[in-house]
């Protein structure tokens, strides 16, 4: 066995083989992957083997969809077969709520180039005529969809890799990984140690125990799965053609065609959590016992559905284990905190999604960042204070709603409340309608009256409209106060940090008491961040920027840290409020003997506020006159009581983030991966104007955003008002001109201050001009739209800056 390698992949299972091809593919010769049984051990042999390009992330069905027709490609390399059998997939809607889900995903796909197609109850017939239609309204088609045999995909990625070069050792343990002091790895295994560059973590369901091994805390938790392989059914192998794919979102099910007969499988609402305190060393090639009392109701809703099925006998039970992340998909990438640690960890879709998750990763790990925003599968999309307590109940939940409905403004209720502020028994008090970001509780909406305080799940304009429309008519008309603890909060220090700001963030460093916006860049020039930058003194700056993307960022911060400066995350250690309306400036008066009728838009000071010391830059979301006011959490509710107190006489109103959305489209203010993300880029977006193109300083990405700036850009950022009904634009929808797909929406909704609609999208540069007439596709329906280059509020800025 090799003793040194540039790359070591743990784990022989489908993910771990797809990263070890993509690494070869991408140019990386020199790499190992170790399995302590054979190849396809743990959860990838038992797999169902199923494959779609279905995913509400548009980046991560684009991934499916590469990963699909990847398997052509290793057949052709290898002479292998994947057993591939592309027979296509409906996935039905027996409601309406269903229905505009499938309406929403068919949108997406249309400018992702992917051919689904909504089809009636009469075609569903056509298609999968085993189908009881009783009560389905449309499904939507996919003809991509199909399956294939585990174990030869899994060994034709293992082939491909060996002809690029690849070692492959099987039956070889890992016992231990211990970093070197220069960042490499040793890697110990029972038949020796390997030293090695970078460590690959694809253990599937002993990723949690590989990772223990480096101290790092995987958020997975292996759950229970089981489907059935049914004997012959007439109707089935009499056929001329293979029956295609049946997804069944309310019987929790999915069928395909297995031999002369059926194969079903369930994610029943009885889910079992399965190695609850760590997987066996000794599993591998094993199956559950059968247990048939926790799909007993979805095998009854499955005879009404399918019923061939009830007659069929039973040939076979596939009960194993599979790995899923509290939200389902995958970890993928750099692990935070870690020197050249990596994960492809949770990938419970491993046939829809593995190819995809090689591919970023190899690009990741060779090119410095992978092609595309893979926000959805980041393994910093979770932070350092989730727990295995935590991790147990929202596997559980996301396997229970693994095939339902999946709404754009739904709050899933298990292991919460997780985090809170001390306002959260004050705002809840006051009829706080509580949504959670990185496991932080956030106040949506404030109900009052007989307002509910519930949102209900939906595609269309929700019950919080109401609630919502009075708040922002709060800000607007008077002033309105909420929490500024879901900011991601930073702070720079040291002799070095305005030369090491100025390399990292691609806009200028603010002068003392002074703030600016600032993108941060990728080497590629492509968004990584979009932040607040304040100068507290020379040597001292508070950052702030996404609350969800804190770990995200940290892992960028040091890569690139240097001597003589001090980067701390204090996310969780500044609290505090904004205040934000004509009225705002008379309530923070009121509460300080600080002189702020001086204070001018993108200034920050420090000073006492009631009795708490305080940093306030004047800035705001809204659009709006406004204050940023930060504070120990200590004090929170000491600023609170003085703030609230003062703003009785200007009847001040607490405000969520239902209204906070709303307010920012009044301004066309773009969101944080919504409008701005690793998907594009400083030009694209209009951030470009806050980069400061005369600074002497090579920042990140500086090169590319000036090949950017000399060539132009393709497409460009947009607004809309929108002739919609009672629903919204929620994001990437198709924007139609002349009957073609030409751009597509990043977010939108309702102001509640201009009465209107609002949506932004990308168009071509070339089409863009005021007045634009086009179409956007909302849930089905070709809703008008015209293109607007003026805000709806405070066009001239005179309120925000005055």
């Amino acid at each position: 066995m090799k003793t040194t390698t540039r790359v070591v992949v743990i784990g022989g299972g489908v993910v771990g083989a797809s990263v070890l091809y993509h690494l070869t593919k991408l140019g990386w010769s020199d790499v190992m992957l170790l399995e302590r049984s054979e190849l396809t051990s743990g959860s990838t042999w038992h797999a169902a083997g199923g494959f779609h390009t279905l995913n509400g992330d548009t980046n991560m069905a684009a991934l499916q969809g590469y990963t699909i027709r990847l398997y052509k490609e290793l057949e052709d390399i290898t002479g292998m077969s994947c057993g591939l059998h592309h027979v296509g997939g409906i996935t039905l809607a027996d409601n309406r709520d269903r229905f505009d889900m499938l309406l929403a995903e068919r949108a997406k796909h249309r400018f992702m180039g992917l051919e689904t197609e909504i089809v009636t109850p009469d075609e569903i017939k056509k298609i999968a005529p085993i189908t009881n239609t009783d009560g389905i309204i449309g499904a939507l088609y996919d003809p991509l969809d199909g399956h294939l045999d585990p174990s030869g995909t899994t060994h034709a990625y293992a082939k491909a890799a060996r002809m690029g070069g690849a070692t492959i050792e099987t039956h070889t343990m890992v016992v231990e990984t211990n970093q070197r002091p220069d960042g490499t790895w040793d890697v110990i295994t029972d038949k020796g140690t390997i030293h090695t560059e970078h460590v690959v973590n694809a253990g599937g369901l002993w990723a949690r125990e590989v990772g223990a091994m480096a101290g790092v805390y995987f958020p997975l938790h292996p759950m229970e799965h089981q489907y059935i392989v049914t004997d012959d059914i007439a109707q089935i192998y009499e056929r001329d053609a293979e029956h295609p794919h049946v997804m069944d979102p309310a019987g929790e099910s999915y069928l395909r065609q297995e031999g002369r007969g059926l194969c079903i499988g369930f994610y029943e609402q009885h889910a079992r959590p399965w190695a609850v305190d760590g997987t066996p060393w000794s599993f591998g090639h094993e199956l559950l016992p059968d247990d048939f009392d926790k799909i007993e109701d979805s095998i009854a809703f499955a005879y009404k559905r399918f019923p061939v099925l009830e007659t069929a006998g039973i040939k076979s039970v596939i009960h194993g284990p599979f790995t899923f992340a509290p939200d389902g998909n995958p970890l993928v990438g750099p692990v935070p905190g870690m020197r050249n640690y990596w994960s492809a960890c949770g990938v419970m879709a491993g046939f829809s999604q593995g190819g995809g998750v090689g591919l970023m990763l190899a690009q990741w790990m060779i090119e410095g960042e992978p092609e595309r925003d893979v926000m959805a599968m980041d393994v910093a999309r979770f932070g350092d204070w989730i727990t295995p307590g935590y991790t147990r109940p929202k596997v559980i939940e996301n396997y229970q709603k693994r095939f339902s409905v999946s709404y754009p403004n739904e709050e899933l209720p298990a292991a919460r409340p997780h985090r809170t502020t001390p306002m959260y028994d004050i705002f809840s008090g006051m009829g706080a309608v509580w949504g959670q970001q990185f496991g932080l509780e956030v106040a949506n909406f404030f109900a009052t009256g007989d307002e509910p305080t519930f949102e209900t799940p939906s595609f269309r304009r929700s019950d919080a409209f109401a609630a919502t429309a009075r708040e922002v008519t709060a800000v607007r008309t008077g002033v309105g106060i909420n929490e500024v603890h879901n900011f991601g909060k930073y702070t720079v220090s040291g002799p070095n940090a305005r030369a090491w700001l100025d390399r990292i963030m691609a806009g200028r460093v603010p002068q003392p008491g002074r703030v600016s916006l600032t993108p941060m860049l990728s080497a590629a020039g492509k968004l990584i961040g979009d932040f607040t930058m304040s100068c507290l003194d020379e040597h001292r700056f508070q950052l702030t920027a996404s609350y969800g993307s804190q770990a995200y960022h940290m892992r960028h911060f040091m890569l690139h840290e240097e001597d003589g400066v001090t980067v701390e995350n204090i996310s969780d250690k500044r609290s505090g409020f904004q205040l934000a309306g004509p009225k705002s400036r008379d309530v923070l008066a009121a509460c300080t003997r600080t002189d702020i009728s001086d204070m001018r838009f993108l200034d920050v000071r420090q000073m006492t506020v009631g009795q708490t010391a305080c940093t306030v830059q004047r800035v705001s979301y809204t659009g709006d006159l406004g204050f940023e006011i930060y504070c120990d959490p200590m004090d929170q509710r000491a600023l609170w009581n003085s703030l609230w107190t003062a703003g009785q006489s200007h009847a001040i109103t607490p405000f969520g983030m239902r209204a906070m959305m709303s307010l920012r489209l009044d301004k066309f203010f773009g969101s944080w991966m919504a409008e701005f993300s690793p998907d594009y880029t400083a030009a694209e977006t209009g951030l470009d104007r806050f980069i400061s193109w005369k600074k002497n300083t090579d920042f990140i990405g500086r090169a590319a955003a000036e090949a950017e700036r000399a060539t132009g850009t393709d497409r460009k950022l947009c607004a809309f008002i929108v002739d919609a009904d009672d629903a919204d634009v929620q994001g990437y929808e198709p924007i139609w001109q002349d009957g073609a797909v030409v751009g597509f929406c990043t977010s939108g909704g309702y102001s509640h201050h201009a009465q209107l609609s609002i949506a932004q999208g990308f168009l071509p540069t070339q089409s863009i001009k005021e007045g634009l007439d086009v179409q956007i596709e909302i849930l089905g329906q070709m809703r008008p739209a015209r293109l607007v280059t003026t805000p709806l509020f405070d066009a001239d800025g005179a309120r925000m800056r005055g």
